[in-house]
């Protein structure tokens, strides 16, 4: 599969980069994943390189800043897999307590006059620790701006567990709309956004324009994501939750009209985002490219990334 997806995708027209602290912190974060129990071995982790990711996504800045943002994808990694993978996401019923918990941990903002919080688990103890880090690192209102982000991931996993207990696959604009949550692109933008010094003001990210060319950007990172991991979440039953078996249900046809399709997708979404990159690159000032410099980082670093990734294999 992961043959396919390179011959079939265009690769993103931007410079690949990668951060020089990267392998530092790679093992900085898998021992952050370990103290808060995420993991025990973290053998799991170093095949996920949730570093290597993020170093890509974010090739300049603090490494400090950087750490935050892989440890953000290593813990996004396990709440994954945790779901997919060892069952906590085949039912909202079996979901719905861990969420709860998790919940709570967001609506504590990070205060850190407050005690650790108390029955989340290791997901909640990490979540909340990186809460504490952004709002430590940030201007005022970055806290909230995560948080509400990551609030909003974790209630469209409901969405996908709804779907698994009915055995459902979902329409495909459906599909589209949620899977930018799903795929958590919206807290991972900002968190590079903070560590290149570009975040966006309030006014900024009302800009229907930017708007727009978030959400062609969180497409791109989603369906490349989908098209290289197809063949791993499909070897032993079929993943509802992945552009290329949403098509095949859509029209009806098989796998290898779907997954032309998929590509197709992705690559007239990637001329669509560079045409309109162009137009605020124009006319946009230094800190706007900054941003836009980000977000061309995110979707050659998932190209990059999903290449070579083990998690894949």
């Amino acid at each position: 599969m992961r043959t396919f997806a390179v011959s079939a995708l265009h690769e993103p027209p931007f410079p690949a980069g990668r951060h020089v602290e990267t392998e530092r912190v790679g093992g900085e974060s898998i021992v952050w994943a370990q103290r808060f129990g995420l993991v025990t071995s973290g053998h799991r982790l170093r095949r996920a390189d949730a570093a290597g990711l993020a170093g890509r996504a974010c090739p300049a800045g603090p490494a400090d800043r950087l750490r935050l943002l892989a440890d953000l994808i290593s813990w996004l990694f396990v709440m994954d897999d945790t779901c997919d993978e060892d069952g906590l996401g085949a039912a909202p019923t079996r979901l719905a307590p861990v969420v709860a918990g998790l919940l709570d941990v967001l609506d504590r903002q990070g205060d850190p006059r407050a005690a650790q919080p108390t029955g989340a688990g290791p997901l909640g103890d990490a979540l909340d620790d990186l809460c504490r880090r952004v709002r430590d690192a940030g201007p005022p209102g970055l806290l909230r701006r995560f948080t509400g982000q990551v609030r909003t991931y974790l209630l469209s996993l409901f969405w996908e567990a709804a779907n698994r207990e009915q055995g459902r696959v979902p329409l495909d604009g459906e599909y589209v709309q949620m899977r930018r949550h799903t795929g958590a692109v919206e807290p991972s933008f900002t968190l590079t956004d903070l560590a290149a010094g570009a975040l966006p003001g309030p006014e900024r990210c009302a800009d229907p324009a930017l708007a727009a060319l978030d959400l062609l950007a969180a497409d791109l990172v989603c369906w490349c994501n989908d098209l290289f991991s197809y063949g791993k979440e499909n070897h032993d039953a079929r993943d509802a939750h992945n552009l290329v078996t949403v098509l095949a249900e859509a029209s009806g046809g098989g796998e290898a009209a779907a997954l032309r399709a998929a590509a197709d997708r992705f690559n007239q979404a990637l001329s669509a985002y560079l045409a309109a990159e162009a137009t605020l690159w124009a006319e946009g000032d230094d800190a706007l490219r900054t941003v836009l410099g980000s977000r061309r980082n995110w979707i050659r670093a998932t190209y990059d990334w999903s290449r070579t990734a083990a998690r894949y294999a």
